[in-house]
């Protein structure tokens, strides 16, 4: 019986959508799934889908902080910072 990734070199080897997930999941510890998207982004791996995946998931990280920037920035200039820690304030 032949399977249909047997002649499929290690570089090429497809990843299941477990490996995905879990690899997300590595990802988003805050230390060491930084150090580790780093390493497998910038080549530490030999399997391109895996490199691949951690350059777009590096993307949308940097991404969601330019995003995050921008919100702040403009919570800072119209000045809702204090009208949300007052409101926090009167809740408690």
């Amino acid at each position: 019986m032949i399977y249909k990734n047997q002649y499929v070199p290690d570089e090429l080897r497809p990843i299941s959508a477990w490996g995905y997930f879990g690899y997300s999941l590595l990802f988003s510890i805050p230390l060491v799934g930084f150090v580790l998207l780093c390493v497998f982004a910038l080549g530490g791996t030999s399997n391109v889908n895996l490199k691949s995946y951690a350059r777009s998931y590096f993307c949308m990280l940097i991404l969601v902080l330019i995003i995050v920037g921008i919100a702040l920035l403009i919570m800072a200039i119209t000045g809702s910072f204090a009208a949300i820690f007052s409101f926090l304030q009167n809740k408690t």
